[in-house]
């Protein structure tokens, strides 16, 4: 039990590096490694709890660049799928394999789009609504479920936010929101034992180191550097939900 909350904590560090770098990811990466650690009912609401602390964190240093409107939309459409997920959480249970990789599927394919769309310099999504808003609701029902919808609101902020620093602080934003509304839900469903709590202190703290050098790796990317890190992340977001 030692050996797996000290694997748990390396975990939690190096995701937590990666959402300080691009905004989103750590916990959708810590995600699969974490449940076979400490299972989902201690990984969860940390986890939850350490992406508001990230979020918190990169809006800080990044909050003049916030892109408020995409914030505001990108709300509009995802709460109410949150609100869904929240909901069907508990008749889901015994289900999470087959759901955890039908979301790697679905991730994989709007990674691969994401992939052809940087290519061909033509987004597959696009600025509209058709195909946007229903994936952003998506986003908020896995949200909802899992706490790890991002990579598809990843998938329709990439194409609204151009710039890194504007896609990582208005991303993160939307996080602070909706994992805070996630953290309400798991303190009022009795989440936080003792054991969970002592845990999560212990990821706090290192949580600080992470967002150190997390902020002095964004500082040295590129738009396409960072573009291919975020795709790349995806991609091993889809995979890990697919093995778990």
């Amino acid at each position: 039990m030692i050996l797996a909350k000290i694997g748990f904590l390396i975990v939690v560090f190096l995701s937590n590096i990666i959402q300080c770098v691009t905004g989103f990811a750590g916990t959708v990466l810590a995600m699969p490694f974490s449940i076979m650690l400490v299972g989902f009912g201690t990984a969860k609401p940390i986890l939850n709890v350490l992406g508001i602390a990230a979020s918190v964190g990169v809006v800080i240093q990044h909050r003049k660049v916030i892109r408020w409107p995409t914030f505001g939309e990108i709300l509009a459409v995802a709460l109410p799928g949150m609100a869904l997920g929240t909901y069907l959480r508990p008749q889901l249970i015994g289900y999470e394999v087959l759901l955890y990789k039908a979301l790697g599927l679905i991730v994989l394919a709007f990674d691969l789009m994401n992939v052809i769309s940087l290519r061909t310099k033509k987004p597959i999504v696009g600025e509209g609504k058709a195909v946007g808003y229903p994936l952003l609701a998506l986003g908020g029902a896995v949200h909802g479920v899992f706490t790890c919808g991002g990579p598809l609101i990843v998938t329709y902020a990439s194409v609204k936010l151009k710039e890194n620093e504007q896609f990582s602080a208005t991303l993160s934003m939307v996080w602070i929101v909706l994992n805070s509304i996630m953290f309400i839900t798991d303190l009022a469903a009795g989440c936080f034992v003792r054991e969970t709590n002592q845990l999560l202190f212990a990821c706090l703290a290192l949580l600080l180191i992470a967002l150190r050098l997390g902020h002095r790796i964004a500082e040295k990317l590129s738009r396409k550097s960072f573009m291919v890190l975020t795709d790349t992340l995806m991609a091993i977001s889809g995979v890990s939900l697919l093995v778990k």
